[in-house]
């Protein structure tokens, strides 16, 4: 294990997350600064949405967002879907990315979800077997989606 926080993030820690994301989309344009502070501000506010991140020293090096979403079935039990699972490149296979997953994993179950989704648009099969060792079951139902542009 390395040494790092895993916490929930707070309102400081956007330009942190923000360059990790650089990590995660490397193509995307930087967002308006008043449009990331407002949508912060909405993830942050919610009851819903929880943003992980690990920190080491000054830097945030790994997150994930937590939607923990209400539900009338399952005897109204709800479940989780995770997103934006990231690790700064220069921190990667140190265990932080497994240590972020498991917080929102608590998170979800202190919630009393029945269940925690997490999809990812990687094929390669480190990645794959990343996500397993995180606890998650590949294949045990087909994901679709529609995406917009």
């Amino acid at each position: 294990m390395h040494e790092a926080i895993v916490r929930s993030a707070t309102q400081l820690d956007l330009a942190g997350v923000l360059n990790l994301y650089q990590h995660l989309h490397p193509h995307e344009p930087p967002l308006e600064t008043m449009k990331a502070e407002r949508v912060w501000k909405t993830l942050l506010t919610s009851d819903f949405m929880t943003v992980i991140v690990a920190q080491t020293a000054e830097l945030l090096v790994s997150s994930c967002t937590l939607a923990v979403v209400p539900n009338l079935s399952r005897g109204a039990r709800s479940y989780g879907v995770i997103e934006n699972v990231v690790t700064h490149a220069q921190y990667r296979n140190l265990g932080l990315g497994r240590r972020v997953l498991a917080y929102a994993l608590d998170v979800a179950a202190r919630a009393d979800c029945y269940k925690v989704h997490l999809a990812t648009g990687s094929k390669r099969e480190t990645t794959l077997r990343f996500y397993e060792s995180a606890g998650f079951d590949r294949g045990e139902k087909t994901y679709f989606e529609v995406r917009r542009s």
